[in-house]
């Protein structure tokens, strides 16, 4: 079938676009990190009292990983009614959902006054929280992805991805100010709710931003598109899912195999650390969140520039860079943070995340140019929420054991290691998409059809 074309979008409206998409992811993980820096720094002795202090730890990330179960659902259902309806719906959904369930969660009483109901209203708010990132990131990349062309689409649908950094940043600077202005007992008692009641100002702000754009002009065309061949043929058209699965299953296995090291490494360089950092080593709280402060400054402004980079050379050799690179640097990464000294911390984390960003960067555009549009919502979702079961969400969990039974960051670092092999061995087998047209509307495999520099 032929390709579906549409106008150009001004230069000026895509700008808006992507800010809308930015700021929409921002507030998302904010919310997420979020919890993920409370569970390593206050969870366990708020929620898990009685136990041990490193496995109270260890309790608090298993409700931090729960929220990652979710997240595949949350891919399925935004999936596939973002394919159904449009981009634009959903991902105002999925806003108000996160927006909401973790302006609840500053609501929450603690173990001290409701006892085991506390940590179970938790693990909800926490699912909560996942069904709705699971289906925010397709949509907020492929509305910046519709919108633009190829020549630029690397560096473009890079920016919604500079929203888990700046949401990062967002999460551990509130943090840090607050541990910084108040005492350990006051943090304990009311301030670690502050950031989370946070959140509801800053969804009303998402929102109204997200409200004001246009729904993509690909997908528009796709759905006429789709309307004419059921009126010709009179059959109706596959469930996404389905089309996927049919057409797209190696597409599907290679993002999810791509996700591996760049998940696995960032949960362990961002939230694992903060652990590590504070009970290996014995820095202070304030001192790994500043760490982290600074490293997620940095990796904000060197996505975009990854992802301009995959414009030129293609989006695998980028992938590759940092897959090999966050491989190598572990046993260095460590043994930095062992040092005990702020610049040495602050070393190990930038260019772990500078290295992540050669992954994370030309992702968006990647995955989004695998799948065609009538399934690429749920395509997208798919490949990349599935495989935060077994890469994300358990990365701080068993970290954490690791470093509670071996008492030694070496078999952690060759657990990173192993997920960047197995990265590299599905970047290798993928096939380039960077000239691949997003408003071809077929459900051919477009990668077999795209203009492959394999």
């Amino acid at each position: 079938m032929a390709a579906a074309t549409h106008a150009p979008t001004p230069p000026g409206s895509l700008k808006r676009i992507v800010a809308a998409s930015l700021i929409g992811t921002t507030i998302e993980w904010y919310d997420f990190f979020l919890y993920g820096s409370a569970a390593a720094l206050v969870f366990n002795k708020l929620f898990f009292p009685e136990s041990d202090p490193l496995v109270g730890t260890l309790l608090s990330f298993l409700t931090y990983a729960v929220g990652f179960a979710a997240r595949p659902l949350g891919a399925l259902v935004f999936g596939h009614y973002g394919d159904r309806l449009g981009r634009k719906k959903l991902l105002v959904l999925s806003l108000l959902m996160m927006g909401g369930a973790t302006f609840a969660i500053g609501l929450l009483p603690t173990h001290a006054t409701v006892g085991s109901v506390a940590p179970v209203l938790l693990t909800v708010l926490r699912l909560v929280q996942g069904f709705a990132l699971g289906g925010e990131w397709g949509g907020a990349v492929l509305l910046v992805s519709e919108h633009g062309d190829a020549k630029r689409r690397g560096f473009w649908a890079s920016w919604p991805q500079t929203g888990a950094p700046a949401g990062q940043l967002l999460a551990t600077g509130v943090l840090s100010a607050l541990t910084a202005l108040l005492s350990d007992e006051a943090f304990g008692s009311w301030g670690w709710r502050v950031p989370f009641l946070l959140s509801g100002v800053l969804v009303m702000v998402g929102l109204w931003i997200r409200l004001s754009v246009d729904e993509s002009p690909v997908f528009k065309a796709a759905l006429v598109a789709a309307e004419e061949r059921k009126a010709s043929s009179a059959q109706a058209e596959k469930m996404p899912l389905v089309a996927v699965l049919r057409h797209h299953w190696r597409d599907v296995l290679v993002a999810m195999g791509a996700r591996m090291a760049e998940n696995i490494s960032y949960y362990v360089i961002t939230a694992f650390i903060l652990v590590y950092a504070t009970a290996h080593t014995g820095l202070s709280k304030q001192t790994a969140l500043n760490a982290v402060l600074i490293g997620s400054a940095v990796h904000f402004a060197v996505i975009p520039a990854w992802g301009a980079l995959s414009d030129r050379i293609g989006r695998r050799p980028v992938y590759l860079i940092g897959a090999v690179g966050v491989g190598l640097w572990m046993f260095p990464f460590f043994a930095l943070i062992d040092h005990g000294a702020f610049g040495s911390l602050l070393l190990a984390i930038t260019v772990g995340l500078v290295l992540h960003g050669a992954m994370y960067a030309p992702q968006a555009a990647f995955f989004s140019e695998m799948f065609a549009t009538r399934m690429r919502y749920s395509g997208a979702s798919i490949g990349a929420q599935f495989s935060s079961l077994a890469a994300g969400a358990p990365a701080p969990l068993i970290a954490t054991a690791l470093l509670e039974s071996y008492d030694d960051s070496t078999p952690i670092a060759l657990y990173v290691i192993a997920a960047a092999l197995l990265t590299v061995v599905a970047i290798v087998c993928a096939r380039e998409t960077r000239h691949r047209d997003l408003a071809d509307v077929s459900e051919e495999a477009p990668a077999a059809r795209a203009h492959a520099e394999v």
